[in-house]
């Protein structure tokens, strides 16, 4: 390669700005399953209503939430489909070949108002339709927040 040492350098050309990216997201782990034979269920609070989820006004005094409760005792691993038969136990609209349930998280946020947060749907007889694997730990469920289930 006779007379390359002749030719002057050219300055590299310059590539895209770096950019830092920080740590890949992490993916969703499923949580440890609960042995249900030894683990404590909890108490949830489930507000039923045709139509639409209540309003979160509805939840704003302590003791006089809506009058259309149903208490279940569950686990954080229960799915909206385990859910989604216990209320069609309770609530004849529920148990409509057509009826579609979509469920809702209510919790105080941190200026202590109630927020109503959809988080899932599921048919009343659609197995394995809409979001019925998904867990209550999964969605984001803490204990003491309570579930609206609206019923269409």
């Amino acid at each position: 390669m006779a007379g390359m040492g002749d030719m002057p350098m050219r300055p590299a050309r310059p590539g895209p700005p770096m950019q830092h990216r920080g740590p890949p997201p992490m993916a969703r782990l499923r949580p440890e399953p609960i042995d249900r034979e030894k683990t404590c269920p909890l108490l949830l609070r489930v507000f039923t209503r045709v139509a639409g989820h209540h309003q979160n006004e509805e939840f704003a005094v302590r003791g006089k939430e809506p009058k259309d409760e149903v208490q279940i005792y569950t686990w954080k691993d229960a799915t909206l489909r385990e859910l989604t038969d216990l209320v069609k136990e309770v609530a004849l609209p529920a148990r409509k070949r057509n009826a579609r349930l979509s469920f809702a998280f209510v919790y105080p946020d941190k200026n202590g108002r109630f927020v109503v947060r959809q988080v899932g749907s599921t048919f009343a007889y659609g197995h394995g339709r809409g979001d019925d694997a998904k867990t209550l730990a999964e969605l984001g469920f803490q204990i003491g927040d309570y579930l609206s289930v609206a019923i269409m």
